[in-house]
Parts: C-alpha cells; sequence; structure tokens
C-alpha cells in the first residue's frame, strides 16, 4: 500500500529524484521540476494535494491520467514513466522544454494562418493515434497542450480522458479546478458521452480561437457558454480575420457542426482537409446568412413562463368548450 501523499519541497529527495523547483500548482496537484538520480534525466513529477487521495472520484481521475500515459507511446502524447518502487503517490513524467499553447495564445492573441494550421494537423494526428488507441481526451483545450520551441506539441492532463464506456461528463461535473467550458462539444453539454468527434470539436474551437482571437462562443458564466453553443452560430471567422480563405472557413464549421453525425469524424479527416484546402469545397450555408439571429437563456426562460401563464386560460377554454358540447 503506497503510504500518504507528505509535503515535499525543493531541495528534497523523493525516492531517487532530486526535487529541484516547483513549476505549476493547480487543485489538483503539484508539479515539480526534479532529476532522476540514476540516470541524470531530467523529469516532472505530479504530486496530488492530500486531499484529493481522500476522494475516490478525483483519486480515480488522478490515477487513470498515469493509466492512459503509460499505455500511450507517441511524440505528440506526454509520457508518463513505470514507477512500481515508490513509496508515496506521484506520477513521473517526461520533461518537456516548451509553452503551453494557452501563453502562446494570451501573448500572440492571433497567430499567423500558417502556424495555426500547423499546429492544428499535429494535434491532430496526436489525438488520431490516441482514438485509434481506444482514448478520448474530452478535455481538449490550450491549457492541455505543450509546444515547445518548433513547434512540436504535447498532449498533456487526460485526468478525465475515457473510453466509449466511461462516465459521462455534465454540467453538474465541472468545478473551477476544470477550467471555463469554452471548449466542450455540444453532447457533452446535453449529457452524452464524448467520443473521437468530441475531440474534433474541441480542436475546430482552439483552431477558430488561434485564428481570430476569440472564442465561438461565450458567456456570463459556464452555463451561458455552453448553452449558447446549443442555440446560437458562431460568427464568422472571415468576418473576424478577412486573411481567412472561405476554404478554411469551411474546415471551421465542419469541425464545429453541432451535431456529431455532421462533423469530421475523425482527426485524421480535419487534418487531411487542412493539409489540402485547396480541394475544400464551399457550400452556402443558412448558418452562416443567420448567425445574428442570436437566442439566450433569458429569452427562452421567459417564453416559457408566458406559455405556463397561459395553460390556465387554454385549460379553462377548454372546459368552457366540453361543457356547451354536452
Amino acid at each position: 500500500m503506497i503510504a500518504p501523499n507528505l509535503a515535499i519541497q525543493p531541495g528534497d529527495q523523493l525516492d531517487h529524484y532530486q526535487i529541484d523547483s516547483i513549476v505549476a500548482t493547480s487543485g489538483m496537484a503539484t508539479v515539480f521540476r526534479a532529476r532522476d538520480l540514476n540516470t541524470g534525466q531530467q523529469v516532472a513529477i505530479k504530486v496530488p494535494h492530500p486531499e484529493i487521495e481522500s476522494d475516490p472520484a478525483l483519486y480515480d481521475r488522478f490515477q487513470r491520467e498515469e493509466e492512459i500515459g503509460k499505455k500511450i507511446d507517441h511524440p505528440g502524447v506526454m509520457k508518463v514513466f513505470a514507477n512500481p518502487d515508490r513509496t508515496q503517490v506521484y506520477m513521473v513524467m517526461e520533461w518537456i522544454e516548451g509553452r503551453l499553447l494557452r501563453q502562446i495564445m494570451n501573448e500572440e492573441k492571433k497567430l499567423p494562418i500558417e502556424r495555426a494550421v500547423k499546429l492544428t494537423i499535429r494535434i491532430c494526428d496526436a489525438l488520431e493515434h490516441i482514438h485509434a488507441n481506444g482514448v478520448v481526451h474530452r478535455d481538449l483545450k490550450p491549457e492541455n497542450i505543450m509546444v515547445d520551441a518548433e513547434d512540436n506539441i504535447r498532449l498533456i492532463d487526460f485526468g478525465i480522458a475515457g473510453n466509449a464506456g466511461s462516465r459521462r461528463l455534465t454540467f453538474a461535473n465541472f468545478s473551477k479546478n476544470m477550467g471555463t467550458p469554452d471548449y466542450i462539444s455540444p453532447e457533452q453539454v446535453r449529457g452524452k458521452r464524448g467520443d473521437a468527434r468530441s475531440d474534433v470539436y474541441s480542436m475546430g474551437v482552439m483552431l477558430y480561437e488561434m485564428l481570430t482571437g476569440k472564442v465561438p462562443f461565450s458567456g456570463a458564466n459556464a452555463f451561458a457558454v455552453m448553452n449558447d453553443r446549443l442555440v446560437n452560430q458562431p460568427v464568422p471567422p472571415r468576418n473576424l480575420e478577412p486573411s481567412i480563405t472561405p476554404q478554411l472557413q469551411e474546415i471551421l464549421y465542419r469541425a464545429l457542426e453541432r451535431e456529431p453525425k455532421n462533423r469530421y469524424h475523425s482527426a485524421r479527416e480535419f487534418a487531411h482537409d487542412l493539409a489540402h484546402q485547396d480541394e475544400v469545397g464551399v457550400t452556402a450555408r443558412v448558418d452562416e446568412a443567420n448567425w445574428q439571429k442570436r437566442q439566450s437563456p433569458e429569452r427562452r426562460r421567459l417564453l416559457m413562463y408566458a406559455m405556463l401563464a397561459m395553460l390556465p386560460v387554454a385549460i379553462f377554454v377548454l372546459l368552457y368548450l366540453v361543457a356547451r358540447h354536452h
């Protein structure tokens, strides 16, 4: 049985790892830069906070991330190393020199089209590999993608990843630790299990944001953001960035289809069209023409209240007609 998590500080030794510095801290865990004293290799060590180990759901998330990281072997996915002799709960991962895609996007706002497309194709390649191995990320966002100096990418944080039979992710499952749901697919908002097409949708949102500097759906809170993608259409990306070609806009629309059956069925299809944009046919879209006709949760709520207010009147009229008939 692994011992409970202990307080760890830079300068400490954790089994055969020398802890050098703190890299990041979240609500779930602290990530340290460390050195393997046996090999001299730089590694990242992720140590869950003590309260995580006492929460079955969160601890399961931590273990799932470790299991998937050990299972997947692809240059676009962060590797997790087996560590059977550890004396407490932690995860040993490869050390990557780079930055989060979120940091890059925050600094540059809009990325050059060529770079955004190149990054997306590389992410799609990693997604295609994990999907082929029965894994769906389900939490794809710029905070979960590392980018090195040559724009090579690594997918990280598979904490809520799963396969086709895994648990659903709904609004009730969101917490501050999991971030703003700007990238979640419509089917996940509806409480359905996400599949490969859900990751394609999230990648479409990220490409839209890299190209335009904005996410396609917004709102005052998490509920409003998720509702927006269920009832409204995004601003056509060419309205926000005129250098986007009609073909690239069409690709974005296909990735952001509300219904999974109309979306790219795989990350490979998405990447293929990005790499061969001259082969993409552009069709007139009703959604593109009517994007300004927007609905809000408040409007829908008022309509519901109006219907409820009219219900007694409708019942009275029905009873009156029945009485006259008899």
